[in-house]
């Protein structure tokens, strides 16, 4: 049986073609019915996987070398710790990797199937008699090999949420590489040294990416902390991608994260991924009842769904404001700031940056993406085709504005005095409140199409 199949993949370049990844799970000492649909999720929110998950691997991975061969099948990802496949099942699974298909074992999995040589060998580092943990609890993860595909350019993991396994024990034809280490902490139970938190290996021409990190415990929620840490879940799809491809396109930063640099620099999440914490309906007190939800780590609009714009729960009033989006076809969206509740519609009062396809909908240029709408066009702007992810960026400070795209500063203007209320007089704004507040909510349009919005991050200027 099929417990969950993705069908809608975020669109990837011509020369990257989905990868097909099958996640095995369906017995499991940890809580599989809740990690498989997450592992899945991670994989998924990246745009680079066609995901499908199974809960009876017996029957679907005896068939596992046939559909590697003809192209349905790029990646197993383990999730597992149960009885065994049986002999079918288990030289199908073997054969699949052996033939170029890539494995990814993850946390639990590498307790499985002791005695199983074949397996272990392949695992490499294995929960034996001897291995432990300490209690769950926060802890850096360090790139002890920054030159590996998976690894380069990755920062280290942040007190990221886990149980951290010791003293795993190796297989006696082990051969891999560690990627990623933790120091077990004595004072937590542990064992006073690094240990490897991340490796890859080879079977036969298959690639071999193992962690033993993402525990979650059945009835415990305090551990989806786990995979609802962005780290996490960008270190695993990296790894899968390279188990399956043999190179990583991945960037290194998480979804949903602040980099060093940016913690540093005052800058705040909007958005963890997960939820849609600080944010309500427009003259509204939670979340809009329909139209607005979070899917794929990513803040959604569905199309025709409703539910009108969604606004920030914080007001700003200088700020540099750090966003990406994707469009469908012909979609239209925008981001409005400094908005005021005391008009009927969000854009009576706050100056919009537009979200737009460009392409599908060829609008006049000063209604294009990432204009300072119906006011001033952006000067070549390199927007991503629909479907695919853009970031967008709005900069107001001492009464100057600036609009970014994919990385490249497109308009810079005054947001204040004679020249910006000239600019009011010539458009669509002249007869409303628009412009003139010293800070205002942030907003997401709802304009009655499908978007998505992700990596809302701000800074107070």
């Amino acid at each position: 049986m099929l417990v969950a199949i993705a069908t809608v993949l975020a669109a990837t370049l011509p020369q990257d073609p989905p990868i097909r990844a099958v996640v095995i799970t369906g017995a499991n000492n940890h809580d599989w019915k809740w990690t498989a649909p997450e592992i899945a999720g991670a994989l998924r929110e990246t745009g680079r996987f066609e995901v499908t998950v199974v809960d009876q691997p017996q029957e679907y991975l005896a068939t596992a070398p046939a559909l590697h061969a003809a192209g349905q099948l790029d990646l197993l990802v383990l999730d597992y710790n149960g009885p065994r496949w049986g002999e079918a099942a288990e030289q199908g699974f073997l054969a699949a990797a052996r033939a170029g298909c890539g494995v990814s074992v993850l946390h639990a999995s590498n307790n499985a199937f002791p005695g199983w040589t074949d397996y272990e060998n392949l695992v490499g580092l294995l929960w034996r008699d001897g291995t432990g943990h300490g209690a769950y609890h926060p802890f850096d993860c360090v790139v002890v090999d920054p030159h590996h595909p998976i690894t380069r350019g990755m920062a280290d993991l942040r007190l990221h949420p886990d149980e951290l396994y010791h003293r795993l024990v190796p297989a006696p034809a082990a051969d891999y590489r560690v990627l990623l280490s933790a120091f077990s902490e004595p004072k937590t139970g542990g064992t006073g040294r690094h240990e490897p938190m991340g490796m890859v290996s080879t079977w036969g021409q298959g690639r071999v990416f193992h962690t033993p990190l993402g525990h979650v415990w059945t009835g415990v929620p305090a551990t989806h902390a786990t995979w609802g840490d962005p780290q996490l879940r960008r270190f695993v799809a990296r790894g899968c991608e390279w188990a399956a491809t043999g190179r990583v396109t991945l960037a290194p930063e998480p979804i949903n994260w602040l980099s060093e640099e940016e913690r540093q620099a005052g800058f705040e999440r909007l958005f963890d991924g997960r939820k849609l914490t600080g944010w309500r309906a427009y003259q509204g007190d939670g979340p809009p009842a329909q139209g607005w939800s979070v899917q794929d780590g990513a803040i959604v609009h569905q199309a025709g769904g409703g539910g009108g714009d969604l606004v920030s729960v914080e007001q700003y009033g200088d700020f540099d404001f750090r966003f990406s989006f994707r469009v469908a076809a012909k979609a239209n969206s925008g981001v409005m700031w400094h908005v005021q509740e005391n008009a009927e519609q969000t854009y009576m009062s706050g100056p919009e940056y537009q979200v737009l396809d460009d392409a599908g909908v060829r609008p006049d240029a000063r209604h294009g993406v990432a204009a300072l709408y119906d006011m001033v066009p952006p000067t070549a702007p390199p927007v991503r085709p629909a479907g695919t992810w853009n970031t967008g960026r709005i900069v107001v400070q001492q009464g100057k504005l600036s609009h970014w795209l994919n990385g490249v500063c497109v308009l810079e203007v005054p947001c204040q005095g004679p020249q910006w209320q000239a600019m009011v007089q010539q458009s669509k704004f002249l007869d409303w409140p628009f412009g003139q507040a010293e800070k205002g909510h942030l907003a997401l349009q709802d304009h009655g199409d499908e978007v998505a919005y992700r990596d809302l991050r701000i800074r107070r200027l």
